[in-house]
């Protein structure tokens, strides 16, 4: 049995591997809904906690941060100490670092202990993944990977609107607090039914590599994080992060293909399934995190509904990938995982499309409608990948293999949402001026009696309801400049989907093979 591998009778329904698939979903849906529920909390905790609005924008930047920096040495803690180990404890801490965060009395204390919890909190998705991953054999995997997809996937999509009502219903404190039943049954089920690995204790980590890459990745996450407050490279500070992190990153290279032992094992790399994987997890964690931050500011900024019901608008993009998600894992037995990728891509790039022509008069109806086609080309594409990446990928190299997506998913959302908030903003400004040009006494539209009537230039009243309309305008047209940039990229990644090998025949010959073993 391989250093990582789990004994062979997790793999066999029953109670213990559906207990431990509860516990994967509860720890991966805790961590998930943290990257975005407490966004919407923000400004109450500004006031709460004596803070200025530099200092607030921290309590995400350091969790983003300290996720991102401990995602990759996920694979060699739980090669060295065992799996169920790691993951008791991570989830355990996690929990903790939570209640810290709820019952924190300034702003120091709140960075701080937002800081533990993306240090804890890093391990939960890809060792949840592993976890599922070993629990099925290959052929339940699509429905394994279905399962697990749901929780990484909605946890974003319902993050801001439960946050939104627990903040206003109760406290902004709650935002935190509400991880403690998933933490409890998470901690409980994996000491009751998870099977420990088996330890490989002559494993020696190389601390050069580690921080050469967290040195690179951190200061590209502050860089990414940060930029749009500060002009990007207009900035000193931008600039000086950038050059940090690409030294981090030349030196985390450097040093791992010169070294007969590197921090990352980057044998996964030569397995081609697994590149496909980790290329579409970073196009699916750009393009689904880059909607969101785009979406929600739209419907209440721009349309003008209050942070609930927008919240809830959202949230209907997760039954689309409910349903998605649902259906693939049986498509899967009789269409080639590239099929779906292409279908799912080719879906969400079609509502993009749609999404360019929204306005301020833009009904609930088409929002909906258009959220739920989003959310279904969302459930296929993440649980084909999901299954393609670790089709052919060896055992020992699983848990490695999982917090590798898990990292680039996470680099390429906070790349995501950093151009196409810097986007909108530049745009908006860019918009505004242009369609200003026109707001003059020589425009024959301005001289029309019912026009004049409404809007008199020559009173303040009129100016400023004037100026509310451009700026409103200016607005609708930077939101649909991201929206086709988003678009763009997405259908463009299509082509790519030829890296992605046949599965059908891998997936029905698995299966073969384990109903005959089953008849000897």
């Amino acid at each position: 049995m391989s250093p990582t591998s789990l004994p062979v009778s997790s793999a066999v329904p029953g109670l213990r591997r559906n207990m431990v698939t509860i516990c994967a979903m509860t720890a991966t849906i805790m961590q998930a809904l943290d990257t975005t529920i407490a966004n919407v909390a923000l400004p109450y905790m500004q006031g709460s906690l004596s803070a200025s609005q530099d200092q607030i924008n921290w309590v995400l930047t350091s969790y983003i941060c300290a996720a991102a920096i401990m995602t990759a040495p996920v694979g060699w803690i739980a090669n060295r100490f065992g799996r169920k180990r790691i993951f008791i404890i991570c989830s355990a801490g996690f929990t903790i670092a939570s209640v810290m965060c709820g019952v924190a009395q300034n702003i120091n204390q709140m960075v701080l202990f937002r800081l533990l919890q993306g240090v804890f909190g890093a391990a939960l998705v890809p060792l949840s993944q592993a976890v599922m991953l070993d629990s099925y054999a290959l052929h339940e995997r699509a429905k394994a990977m279905a399962i697990w997809g749901m929780g990484v996937m909605m946890g974003p999509i319902m993050g801001p609107s439960l946050g939104a009502w627990l903040t206003e219903t109760y406290s902004w404190h709650w935002v935190f607090f509400v991880n403690i039943p998933f933490g409890i049954v998470t901690v409980a089920g994996l000491m009751i039914f998870m099977d420990e690995t088996n330890k490989n204790l002559d494993l020696r980590f190389d601390w050069f590599g580690f921080l050469a890459l967290a040195i690179g990745i951190g200061s590209l996450q502050v860089a990414l994080d940060r930029g749009e407050q500060l002009g990007w490279l207009g900035s000193n500070e931008i600039i000086g992060e950038f050059i940090v992190a690409a030294v981090g990153f030349y030196y985390f290279f450097a040093h791992s293909f010169t070294t007969p032992k590197p921090f990352i094992q980057f044998a996964i790399f030569k397995d081609r399934n697994f590149v496909s994987g980790c290329v579409f997890m970073a196009v699916m964690g750009l393009v689904l995190y880059s909607t969101m931050a785009l979406s929600s500011p739209y419907l209440q900024n721009v349309i003008g509904y209050p942070i609930i019901t927008a919240g809830l608008l959202l949230a209907t993009r997760g039954s689309g990938t409910f349903v998605a998600m649902m259906l693939v894992g049986r498509l899967m037995k009789y269409i080639e995982a590239r099929t779906l990728i292409i279908a799912g891509l080719s879906l969400t790039g079609f509502s993009l499309f749609y999404m360019t022509g929204w306005t301020d008069q833009t009904g609930v109806p088409e929002i909906v409608t258009v959220s739920i086609v989003q959310g279904f080309g969302f459930g296929l594409v993440f649980v084909p990948l999901s299954t393609v990446a670790f089709l052919t990928l060896p055992n020992h190299l699983r848990t490695d293999g999982t917090s590798m997506l898990t990292l680039m998913r996470n680099v390429a959302s906070s790349i995501g949402i950093s151009v196409v908030i810097a986007q909108l903003t530049e745009g908006g400004r860019r918009d505004y001026a242009i369609l200003s040009e026109h707001i003059t006494p020589f425009n024959h539209a301005m001289q029309m009696p019912n026009v004049r009537g409404l809007i008199d230039m020559s009173s303040d009243g009129g100016r400023a309801l004037a100026d509310a309309m451009v700026a409103i305008q200016a607005q609708i047209i930077a939101f649909s400049q991201d929206y086709q940039l988003v678009m763009f990229f997405i259908l463009g990644s299509i082509p790519l989907a030829i890296m992605i090998g046949s599965t059908k025949v891998a997936l029905r010959g698995q299966q073969a093979a384990a109903e005959h073993a089953v008849i000897d």
